[in-house]
């Protein structure tokens, strides 16, 4: 599989949206290893410190700052690089930031997946469209089982809302302007969520709030402690994002559909739980348990079901939860012994998975 991804990524233009941001930037590193010509569009960093910054991302690729929600911005980068493979990662990405800024949100997800996808048919380069969206897509229902692809999309907040809102955009765009007959290219949504790994510092997260709690000698506090999600590795779905980028590269209309990408089971676990584990494999750090009874929204349960993955993509998470966790927290505790170390860590972390495709 890792031959195949650089077999087939080597010398292709890539435009990457949101590779400021956390995903896009482990994304756009990972393709630069492939060989790829990295185009990236998006606002800059929106935290500090960031991946983008810390990881060097921006080196060896062309890096343009722009507003997704400006069409013209979006369609003079596809005029400019005329990229052959599209990754639209870009996103207002934060649940609880959704309710303080709903317009944002509707205008980032769903108008900036609009506005990359019409880019993106009048461009006669492009072969393939990845727009990644979010498990939080589904109608929650806070079921103890997964989500396949077929279930019915909605979401109770704006962040979820918009997410299931893009699934329809990309919908909609595929079956009425990306034709298997025409020459087309080829259009998929990408449904994964609850990533971890090394260099993210967004607000109101789990692994970012619990190394800022632990690097400053604070406790750890939980909001929703008994909430459960399919945590993952943050190379694990992008590899799935890569495997389908090349199928639809390809020419294969038959992979232009929705697809979910999770941990196995052992890997949903509660918030409470991985916490515990990361502080374990820490050494060091405490945490406490304070619910708010009016907070916000967040649904208990989320799982999905990835077993067409499986079977059409021969893609599977390779990766433990406890695995994961040590990625991370390895990554973190480099950083903070020696912020130059980031560029080095990330590459060696994108190398040493790639190393275990091979096994």
């Amino acid at each position: 599989m890792a031959n195949s991804l650089a077999t087939f990524y080597r010398g292709k233009t890539v435009l990457v949206t949101g590779h400021t941001g956390f995903k896009g930037a482990w994304l756009s590193e990972w393709l630069k290893i492939l060989g790829a010509r990295v185009i990236g569009f998006a606002l800059p960093p929106n935290d500090q410190p960031n991946l983008f910054d810390a990881a060097h991302i921006g080196e060896a690729m062309s890096s343009v700052l722009g507003d997704l929600r400006e069409f013209s911005a979006v369609r003079a980068v596809f005029e400019e690089h005329a990229p052959e493979i599209v990754f639209h990662n870009a996103a207002q990405p934060l649940v609880r930031r959704s309710y303080r800024e709903p317009v944002t949100t509707y205008a980032t997800n769903v108008m900036g997946t609009v506005h990359v996808l019409e880019a993106a048919r009048n461009t006669s380069s492009v072969r393939a469209v990845v727009v990644v969206t979010s498990d939080k897509c589904y109608d929650n229902k806070d079921w103890l089982w997964g989500y396949r692809e077929a279930d019915p999309i909605g979401g109770r907040d704006p962040y979820s809302s918009s997410k299931g809102c893009a699934e329809l955009v990309t919908a909609a765009y595929r079956h009425s302007f990306f034709h298997k007959n025409e020459g087309s290219a080829a259009v998929a949504s990408a449904r994964a969520g609850n990533v971890i790994a090394g260099g993210d510092w967004a607000e109101d997260r789990l692994v970012p709030d619990i190394v800022r709690s632990i690097s400053s000698g604070n406790t750890v506090v939980l909001r929703h402690p008994n909430a459960q999600r399919p945590w993952q590795y943050v190379l694990e779905p992008i590899r799935g994002y890569l495997m389908l980028g090349e199928f639809l590269g390809g020419g294969d209309h038959s992979y232009a559909q929705a697809w979910n990408f999770g941990p196995n089971d052992e890997a949903s676990i509660s918030v409470s739980e991985l916490a515990m584990r990361m502080i374990r494999f820490w050494g060091k750090g405490q945490l406490t348990v304070q619910p708010k009874e009016d907070d916000l929204h967040e649904a208990q349960y989320l799982k999905l079901d990835c077993s067409k993955a499986h079977a059409w993509l021969g893609w599977k998470p390779m990766l433990s939860i406890d695995e994961s966790l040590q990625l991370t927290v390895e990554w973190y505790r480099n950083y903070l012994e020696d912020p130059q170390s980031a560029p080095r860590m990330t590459a060696k972390q994108i190398r040493d998975y790639m190393g275990r495709l091979k096994e």
